[in-house]
């Protein structure tokens, strides 16, 4: 197993396929029981994972409370990760929590503080800008994120969701760790730009929902299962008019697998770490037998043939729909392709 190397200011060499926590306590319905949640952190560091990810806004603090105490003791051996800039605050006249986008130098500073109360630590390896709150300059942003590393409460910068421009904005103010946006077989538009910025910068390419929300996995999800809550609910991807038509390419997707003695999550996460030695992979799961799988891959090594039938396969407007509705792409400042 090659690792993958971060720089500027978090100097790791760390497992290519990093955990996902959101999945314990946000966006895909009822958070999971704490027992089962437990049992797949320690699963993933007793098989060799080194980066573990959440965020203010996973359950509203929830998750960040779950995986600070269960990381606690490993922290030598890990990297860290949360984001701020897009959290659950008060809103209305009852106060309830609703999810906000607020990148303000003063807001960005209470994100950061309350995570570290919520996380047990005084330091927080790698800290995102969740996303970027267009109303605010980028470098306002980042220049509080760059003072609270100075005071040695976050290890390392990151962006979450934004362009290959902003990005070399943003690391003209500070040199910028991580990129971590959407990236797999049925999302590439990390590839108009992105991609290329990170190489030339020299950073990390932190690739989430690299199987495609769970479609690229061996068995496609039931959009009649999808629990009120689910946030795929209101994708395009999944609708009726949309959904048949990529279920229909992952017949040969999972052909294609077959042919290389592989899972097709490990075929699609196989493809994402191929495409560049500080590309990181961010799958997320509730289940030990997809954190093997996912893991597994990893031992892949596709050629370059293989790589070109999925590219073709996966061409990138293949995937019928947008990644996201109407409201979600007004809240990510990233390059896309025509839906």
């Amino acid at each position: 197993m090659k690792t993958r190397h971060l720089a500027h200011g978090l100097n790791h060499r760390i497992h290519p396929i990093a955990l996902g926590c959101m999945n314990f306590s946000h966006a895909y319905g009822a958070p999971v029981p704490r027992e089962q949640a437990l049992s797949v952190l320690h699963a993933a560091l007793d098989a060799g994972v080194t980066m573990f990810d959440t965020a203010a806004l996973y359950g509203f603090g929830s998750n960040e409370q779950l995986v600070g105490p269960a990381l606690a003791p490993h922290r030598g051996r890990i990297v860290l990760a949360s984001k701020g800039g897009m959290t659950g605050q008060p809103v209305g006249p009852g106060g309830a929590l609703q999810r906000v986008i607020d990148g303000n130098p003063q807001s960005i500073r209470r994100d950061c503080e309350a995570s570290l109360q919520r996380l047990g630590t005084d330091h927080i390896d790698l800290y995102y800008l969740h996303r970027w709150d267009k109303r605010v300059p980028i470098e306002d942003s980042v220049g509080e994120m760059a003072r609270l590393q100075a005071e040695g409460k976050i290890g390392a910068l990151g962006l979450s969701e934004v362009s290959a421009a902003t990005l070399r904005r943003a690391f003209a103010v500070a040199p910028i760790a991580a990129l971590q946006s959407e990236y797999s077989l049925w999302s590439r538009n990390a590839e108009l730009g992105c991609l290329q910025a990170c190489r030339e910068l020299g950073v990390a390419y932190v690739a989430f929902s690299p199987v495609g929300r769970g479609v690229l996995g061996a068995l496609a999800p039931d959009t009649a299962a999808f629990d009120a809550k689910d946030i795929r609910r209101s994708m395009p991807r999944f609708a009726a008019e949309h959904y048949p038509h990529n279920l229909a390419l992952m017949a040969q997707h999972r052909a294609l697998a077959a042919e290389q003695g592989c899972t097709p999550a490990q075929l699609a996460l196989a493809f994402v770490l191929a495409q560049g030695d500080r590309v990181v992979a961010l799958p997320g799961t509730t289940q030990l037998e997809h954190l093997h799988d996912n893991l597994g891959a990893v031992n892949l090594t596709l050629d370059a043939d293989t790589l070109q039938r999925l590219a073709t396969l996966w061409h990138p407007r293949a995937a019928s729909g947008a990644r996201y509705n109407s409201q979600g792409l007004s809240e990510v400042d990233t390059e896309e392709y025509p839906a």
